[in-house]
């Protein structure tokens, strides 16, 4: 990771229109069941708003590599070029089944810090993670038994272990974690999409989520990282090989599969931005709300130098904005 450079500049707000407009585009597709075509919408609007910002950007997580979109693709170079050199994190619509299926939780996320900010290990698609908010950022540790994380957690946030609720993603692999949190007696919020959103509310207060456990994708855990940045929280992440042939490949490239990957690790530095606008109604965000010639979005936008978490209702009207 190189040493990141200093941005002037607020871009969180700019990175509002961009999810707005990511989430307004692939809603007029919700609930028809084709998760691609909800996924290249949402690309195209993102990546036209991208392009016209004032930066000089580089995708550093994208969509080609994992999902083979056609566009947003890793070291894409996206801005007017005239702007700060940041690094840039997209997930253009987090649960992409959710909304091809009318299903509440999607959103649009974008992250940007400086350039060299951010670390996206690529040896492995997915990794064991745990998330908490600010009260109990300095008591996790991803290498410790479930109750032990538990109990310290319950601790730092003055409650009692079965009054915590951990976030997990509704999958066969996670058949151990879920009877290690019960036997530890915790409440469980079992989900089956959305690894971002679950991070999110892992860490925000009055969420009813107190942490989140469990396996889910590598980019997320860093574009989770960037917005625990802004709000305090922390992350701990490790390699999780799907399989051997892909701990082999890991190994052959270098990879140190021990290796804990802190927030910091993750995405460094005091300039880090964060956005997200809900796409369709969920626990964090409300949905798009189209109404005859507009909509409305609900959005969030954070700053890690202040620590500014803003909360964002907007009226579009498409006769005077093209969407």
């Amino acid at each position: 990771m190189t040493t990141p450079s200093t941005i002037d500049r607020n871009l969180a707000m700019d990175l509002v229109r961009v999810t707005e407009s990511a989430a307004i585009a692939a809603t007029r597709h919700m609930g028809q069941g084709d998760k691609e075509l909800v996924d290249q919408t949402a690309v195209d609007a993102m990546r036209l708003t991208l392009g016209a910002m004032a930066m000089d950007g580089v995708v550093v997580i994208g969509e080609g590599e994992k999902d083979e979109a056609p566009m947003l693709y890793n070291g894409e170079e996206i801005g007017d070029g005239s702007g700060p050199a940041v690094d840039i994190a997209v997930d253009p619509i987090d649960g992409t089944t959710l909304l091809s299926k009318g299903l509440p939780g999607a959103i649009a996320v974008i992250a940007v810090a400086a350039r060299g900010a951010m670390n996206c290990p690529r040896e492995v698609f997915y990794m064991n993670k745990i998330a908490v908010g600010k009260e109990a950022r300095d008591a996790i540790d991803i290498n410790a038994p479930v109750e032990t994380n538990l109990q310290n957690i319950a601790a730092a946030k003055g409650k009692e272990v079965s009054e915590l609720t951990v976030i997990v993603l509704d999958r066969p692999r996670h058949a151990q974690l879920l009877q290690d949190i019960r036997n530890a007696g915790a409440r469980i919020k079992l989900i089956t999409d959305g690894d971002v959103v679950a991070g999110l509310q892992a860490a925000m207060p009055g969420s009813g989520v107190d942490v989140l456990m469990g396996i889910g994708g590598t980019p997320e855990g860093v574009i989770v990282a960037a917005a625990l940045q802004c709000i305090g929280g922390a992350i701990q992440c490790q390699a999780w090989p799907r399989d051997d042939k892909e701990r082999d490949a890991a190994v052959a490239a270098g990879a140190d599969l021990s290796k804990v990957y802190a927030t910091d690790d993750l995405v460094a530095g005091e300039d880090v931005f964060f956005a997200a606008t809900g796409a369709s109604t969920g626990d964090l965000l409300r949905g798009v709300n189209f109404f005859s010639g507009g909509a409305q979005t609900h959005s969030l936008a954070m700053r890690s130098r202040s620590g500014t978490l803003r909360w964002v209702e907007t009226t579009h009207d498409f006769a005077r904005r093209d969407i």
